[in-house]
């Protein structure tokens, strides 16, 4: 039988756009052959979680003024931490309320999204960050997805191209950080911001954006990861010649450790990556680093990953319910694509995930934690910040995991 990618190879001087929505149609036919079956508790919990959220999200909007964006909660001083739009986890919330929206059809919730991303638009234009993806698709994406409007297309687009301007042929990377003239640091969060790009050339069908996120995935699986399909956090380049100065691991224990958000961005974004292209090499990517991870000696029975895979006190370390959380929405995409072997195992893993952060350890109860669903993330450990506090993007992967769960309901 033929599958979408041999297909797409038959097609391949198709113009992109239209190749994407033939591959579209062609992989809806592939994933309808792997459906599982999703648990009815697990449902049940799901249904009321989304209850509780709408609760909680409507306290969370009473903790913080017009113009700022929720950041984190801390537990210990009861202190609400709010940014401005330019912080890289800005789009999250007004993310998270869209969803939401989504699965409780509560008009409060889109009402207050709408409000949010009005202060988010400017930066649509910022041009210092690589961040575009997270602030700019995880919000103005649901939105025009939800209710589609010429100017969340507009938005959409002037984000991919201020991201795109942050391109280096030389290196086959977006720069993430700025750093000293000679220097080129990319770090494997990026990842996650290549869909903006997807999204671009198909509202536009320009293949530079295309380009551009392809090329950046192919030097990251050339140059981030380890033979076990780990990654580096960091990877900093000479951006004259691209070749590779230093790799390093700035917010995990070690240089040569595995710093558990990161595996879980990079699951996601050759997920992503592949769904997008259908080129099996993101496939495979992804599935290697599924293994990587899933057979982790030090991946705890509950799923809930320690905030690095290599902590010098495991058992002892703090979770990561982020981690945890983008881990489990990337399996209940990647199971689609698969095997039904694989499939199976990667669907379990997800239910299980989103078992246990459903629990009383990492759920809140209504009208604490700032308003905040889960609790028990880890921001940047080496740092001192964020340090077992509930964080926007854990919020946001746990409610887009409960929404892929519920798909296979349907």
């Amino acid at each position: 039988m033929q599958t979408s990618y041999t297909i797409a190879m038959k097609y391949k001087n198709l113009r992109l756009p239209f190749l994407a929505l033939f591959l579209t149609f062609i992989s809806s036919a592939v994933l309808a052959q792997n459906t599982f079956k999703p648990k009815k508790d697990v449902l049940a919990t799901i249904k009321k979680n989304f209850a509780d959220a709408d609760i909680q999200y409507k306290y969370m909007a009473k903790q913080f003024t017009d113009g700022r964006f929720p950041k984190t909660y801390h537990p210990d001083k009861d202190q609400f931490e709010t940014s401005n739009s330019g912080w890289w986890c800005s789009g999250f919330y007004a993310g998270s309320l869209l969803k939401l929206y989504e699965a409780t059809k509560d008009t409060a919730l889109l009402t207050q999204a709408n409000h949010n991303l009005k202060g988010l638009e400017k930066e649509q234009f910022n041009k210092t960050t690589h961040d575009l993806g997270f602030m700019m698709y995880c919000s103005f994406g649901n939105a025009n997805r939800i209710e589609p409007k010429p100017a969340y297309k507009e938005i959409i687009i002037n984000s991919a191209k201020s991201l795109s301007t942050r391109f280096n042929p030389n290196v086959g990377c977006i720069l993430s950080w700025n750093s000293k003239p000679d220097d080129f640091l990319v770090i494997i969060d990026n990842m996650m911001n290549l869909e903006l790009l997807f999204n671009a050339t198909k509202l536009t069908g320009d293949s530079s954006f295309y380009k551009i996120a392809v090329a950046h995935a192919n030097t990251t699986i050339k140059n981030h990861y380890r033979p076990d399909f780990s990654s580096y956090h960091v990877i900093n380049y000479d951006p004259k010649t691209g070749a590779v100065k230093e790799k390093k691991t700035a917010q995990g224990f070690a240089n040569e450790s595995a710093w558990a958000r990161g595996q879980s961005w990079g699951l996601y974004g050759f997920t992503v990556t592949y769904r997008e292209t259908k080129d099996k090499k993101y496939l495979n990517q992804a599935k290697g680093i599924a293994h990587f991870l899933l057979s982790n000696p030090n991946l705890p029975a509950d799923k809930i990953p320690y905030w690095d895979y290599n902590a010098n006190n495991i058992p002892n370390a703090l979770r990561d319910a982020s981690a945890a959380a983008i881990m489990a929405s990337a399996l209940l995409e990647l199971c689609r694509y698969v095997d039904k072997k694989d499939g199976q195992e990667y669907f379990n893993v997800g239910q299980t995930i989103i078992r246990n952060l459903s629990s009383p350890k990492y759920k809140a109860d209504l009208n604490t934690n700032g308003g905040f669903i889960l609790k028990h993330s880890v921001g940047h450990f080496p740092a001192g910040t964020e340090i077992d506090v509930p964080l926007t993007y854990a919020d946001y992967y746990f409610i887009e995991a409960m929404q892929r769960y519920q798909e296979f309901a349907q």
